[in-house]
């Protein structure tokens, strides 16, 4: 990470972590708690047992480094690992990750045959898309392993059930052949995050009927999955042989008004910056873009560089930004690289010129509170930070541990 010059760099020792281990300045950061991801991973396997758990790491991990969680999940028990695109899936196959792992979401570019040879697991939407796998398998000379995914009720891929006598038809004129084998079926739950909706019952039972009607077809199912996060935690009955860890995995709640800590989870990750800037304004100055907000008397601004270009969504005007363990709020827009919380008229500007601003994680406001304030939800929050953040990873509180900044790729 490259040095950091502050106007008054003596200030630094009210922040806490000064540098990280290299001895560099720095000026924004997201420090993933590895430990948390194995507390979380740990949490949920106790409670699924004997299903297996998938650690779903899709989207670099939510947004906090795909390799090294799927790393630190695997250490913690995991048994499979998930991704959406095979690209993402391939990647962490060069990166040595080779627990099994499933691929679902492909387009007519999907690199198939090099997932095949990868030893990926390929989900299979449609009899097109199977049969796509199928020539693949054909050309790498080797066979697939497909999972079947049906669509019980969400309405996005996934097979429809009028539609399943076809795909098993298909599947087994192609397990024939030896280009491929069904080693499993899943499919995915629209509203388990609301657990009083009774679409999920319905979902469920329609899975239940599906998983008959393979195996009455022969096929030889090696696990069969539906559970989410929120079906993880609230629904025993959508366990089967696997459950796939998503949002629980990095520490978060599916439910509104419940605390990850009344599931046991830990949040793994805490977004900080510099306060780059303080100035004393009078009343009346209006702040950032479209002049929004207006200061009520005479007052302190400061600036955290961090905007909707880092991740911060623009329209959380009022979020909270923890400041030497004080909670303030945004005020104004977010703009593309800064957003500005007004700090009122009694402080030192030269203990906070500098000072650590928590975004959200530990020793901060939480990610549902962003998440409130932008009309949104904390997966969206925490996957949407972007690669100008840069990651650092650490084992327990960042206030004990030494940083190891992320120096892999690919992810």
């Amino acid at each position: 990470m490259a040095d950091v010059n502050f106007e008054v760099e003596q200030q630094l020792h009210h922040s806490g972590l000064e540098s990280d281990q290299t001895g560099n300045l720095w000026e924004r950061r997201a420090l993933i708690d590895l430990s948390a991801i194995r507390n979380n991973v740990r949490q949920v396997a106790d409670l699924v047992a004997p299903s297996k758990v998938m650690a779903v790491v899709k989207a670099d991990g939510y947004g906090h480094g795909a390799y090294r969680v799927a790393r630190a999940a695997l250490e913690a028990g995991v048994r499979w690992i998930g991704c959406a695109h095979v690209t993402e899936a391939l990647a962490l196959r060069e990166q040595s990750i080779d627990a099994p792992m499933l691929a679902w979401l492909h387009t007519c570019d999907t690199p198939f045959g090099s997932a095949i040879a990868a030893d990926i697991d390929l989900g299979a939407s449609s009899c097109l898309e199977l049969g796509r796998i199928a020539a693949a398998a054909r050309k790498v000379e080797t066979p697939a392993r497909v999972h079947l995914k049906l669509d019980t009720g969400l309405g996005r891929n996934g097979a429809m059930l009028d539609t399943l006598d076809e795909l098993l038809a298909q599947a087994k004129d192609y397990q024939r052949e030896g280009l491929l084998r069904v080693v499993g079926i899943f499919s995915h739950l629209a509203v388990a995050d609301e657990p009083q909706r009774v679409e999920t019952d319905e979902q469920l039972e329609a899975f239940d009927a599906a998983i008959a009607k393979v195996e009455a077809a022969g096929f030889g199912l090696e696990v069969r999955h539906i559970a989410n996060t929120p079906a993880i935690l609230s629904r025993p009955d959508a366990h089967h042989d696997m459950v796939r860890l998503g949002l629980g995995l990095y520490g978060l709640s599916p439910f509104e008004g419940d605390e990850p800590s009344s599931f046991g989870l830990r949040p793994a990750m805490t977004v900080q910056a510099r306060v780059a800037n303080i100035k004393k304004v009078n009343k009346d100055q209006g702040v950032s873009y479209g002049l929004h907000y207006r200061t009520t008397g005479e007052t302190y601004l400061g600036l955290i560089p961090l905007g909707y270009a880092d991740g911060l969504p623009r329209i959380a005007t009022g979020a909270p930004v923890s400041i030497h363990g004080k909670t303030y709020p945004v005020r104004g827009r977010i703009a593309m690289d800064q957003c500005v919380v007004d700090l009122g008229p009694d402080i030192d500007p030269e203990e906070y010129l500098g000072a650590t601003a928590v975004i959200f994680g530990e020793n901060g406001p939480s990610v549902t509170e962003w998440a409130n304030a932008a009309g949104t939800i904390n997966y969206e929050v925490v996957t949407r930070i972007s690669p100008r953040v840069p990651r650092f990873y650490l084992e327990g509180s960042w206030g004990e541990s030494a940083l190891e900044e992320d120096d892999t790729t690919g992810e």
